[in-house]
């Protein structure tokens, strides 16, 4: 079952084409990378899929709604987490945790803040103040907030950015349960090949906002002849593309 689908979008600022007309889809259960070097869209893309800034062309549906019309029944099936937007500062992680679960229409959230936060391993006194938190801590709670209305989509901005590699293992220990266990579709960036290696069924690659490979990453090295997705990877963000091992053999 089709959850996302992204048909021929383009997004502008300015004179400045961010997003070129891409199209792809992501299934129930699926994992999958959004990739790309800095500037190369997928941030503006994963907004445009969250509502938070319009298409300029094409289509963006969620859950069989049309983004942004249907936004606001969409967002109550989807959450987002990255490690570069944090909660309010001035709250406390019990007061965040249970604004947020009131806002997603959460039944008894103090009751689901309670297991995501014993879930990610958040050891904190819940009258914490969120500003007071470490960057790993801030990271781990904002993933708990992206948990409490269990979404049938998750959008995730290098989740594990901030984190140690044992709370990121546990991290990607956890996604691969949402996938498994509750059909969560995944929408990932990241930069840390190995770890997209270990975690997505399907990638693309952006760069100039344009898609230049997609495929599993076991497809994407085969068509490349690169070692790993971290030689892809660098291979785009140097060139701004991908050319297969077919199209090197005819140069």
């Amino acid at each position: 079952m089709t959850v996302v689908t992204v048909t021929n979008v383009v997004k502008r600022f300015g004179e400045t084409i961010a997003v070129r007309g891409i199209s792809f889809s992501a299934e129930r259960g699926e994992i999958l990378g959004l990739l790309g070097p800095n500037g190369a869209g997928k941030t503006t893309t994963m907004h445009m899929m969250l509502g938070l800034t319009s298409h300029d062309e094409g289509s963006v549906r969620i859950l069989d709604l049309e983004m942004p019309k249907d936004r606001y029944q969409i967002l109550q099936r989807v959450n987002f987490a990255s490690a570069y937007v944090s909660l309010p500062a001035n709250l406390t992680i019990d007061e965040s945790l249970y604004v947020y679960g009131k806002l997603y229409n959460v039944k008894d959230p103090k009751r689901r803040a309670k297991e995501v936060l014993e879930e990610l391993e958040v050891d904190l006194p819940g009258s914490a103040l969120v500003g007071t938190l470490s960057a790993g801590q801030k990271t781990r709670l904002n993933l708990c907030k992206a948990l409490l209305n269990k979404p049938a989509v998750l959008f995730l901005d290098e989740p594990t950015a901030s984190l140690d590699p044992d709370i990121a293992i546990k991290v990607r220990a956890i996604l691969k349960k949402l996938q498994k266990n509750h059909g969560t579709t995944i929408i990932y960036t990241s930069h840390y090949m190995q770890e997209v290696e270990e975690l997505c069924d399907r990638t693309i690659f952006l760069a100039r906002g344009s898609i230049v490979a997609t495929g599993t990453p076991a497809e994407i090295r085969e068509r490349s002849k690169l070692k790993n997705l971290e030689e892809v990877f660098v291979t785009i963000a140097r060139d701004g593309e991908l050319r297969d091992s077919a199209e090197k053999d005819d140069r």
